[in-house]
Order: structure tokens, then C-alpha cells, then sequence
């Protein structure tokens, strides 16, 4: 298994476990992230922000989890299931009432050094949508 493999499935098991600080330590201090229709975010500390949103909005866990990358480790793609709770009302989405939801998703990655660089992250926001009980946005 490569570095980068092992490094995903790393950041991948803290968030499952709800260890913010080790899916932090997994990345870059300059990371990228791209949110999934949403803008561009960039630093850790900046991620941190995003997480503490994500933890008051949503109870997830990602469940059959596939990671590969490339022969140099520089990309890495996953794969995987969300299973999930909307708990409290998320900025610019529908109210929130505790719904559950089931929804593929998957994300693409830059390691350098031993760090994520960058993380993409898509999912279907229509099925979200669907699933909770809202209509898309207009």
C-alpha cells in the first residue's frame, strides 16, 4: 500500500472516529479545499472552521471506503458511502429536523510531503436534497 493510500484511509478513519485533530494533523497547513458547490477554502485553520460547522450540522460516517492513487502518491481519489443525520439547520439549506440520509460520494486529493494538499469533495446535492425533504435551491 502506498504513503498516500495510507494517509487517506488515516484521514479517513479520524473522521469516522470524530478525531478532528488527527484528520487536521493529516493535512498541509496551507491545504486547498474545495467544497462541493461551494467556493475554494484554503488553510488548515480555515478547515478547522469548517469541521466545527459540519460537527454542529451533521452526524456522519463513511462507510465502504475505497482509496486508490497514482504510482507517485501526488493524487488520490476515494469512493465512499455516507450515512448520515441532519441534526441542526445548515447555512443557505433546508431546516434541519433530524432527517437521515444515505448518499455516495467521493473526493479527490494532492499529497506532498506527507500531507494533503488538497481535497475536493463531491456528492449529489439534488439526492441530499431529495433525501432530507427540500427542494433544490433556486
Amino acid at each position: 500500500m502506498s504513503d498516500s493510500v495510507q494517509l487517506i484511509e488515516d484521514y479517513y478513519a479520524a473522521f469516522n472516529r470524530g478525531d478532528w485533530e488527527a484528520m487536521l494533523a493529516c493535512l498541509d497547513e496551507a491545504v486547498v479545499h474545495d467544497l462541493n458547490q461551494g467556493e475554494r477554502e484554503c488553510g488548515r485553520e480555515t478547515f478547522r472552521a469548517f469541521l466545527a460547522r459540519m460537527d454542529r450540522s451533521y452526524v456522519e460516517r463513511l462507510e465502504d471506503i475505497v482509496v486508490m492513487a497514482t504510482a507517485d502518491g501526488a493524487r488520490a481519489a476515494a469512493e465512499y458511502v455516507v450515512h448520515g443525520e441532519y441534526r441542526a439547520t445548515d447555512v443557505g439549506l433546508p431546516p434541519a429536523q433530524g432527517q437521515r440520509y444515505v448518499l455516495p460520494g467521493g473526493a479527490f486529493f494532492e499529497v506532498r510531503g506527507g500531507k494533503i494538499t488538497r481535497v475536493t469533495n463531491y456528492y449529489n446535492l439534488q439526492e441530499w436534497l431529495r433525501q432530507v425533504g427540500a427542494s433544490a435551491p433556486q
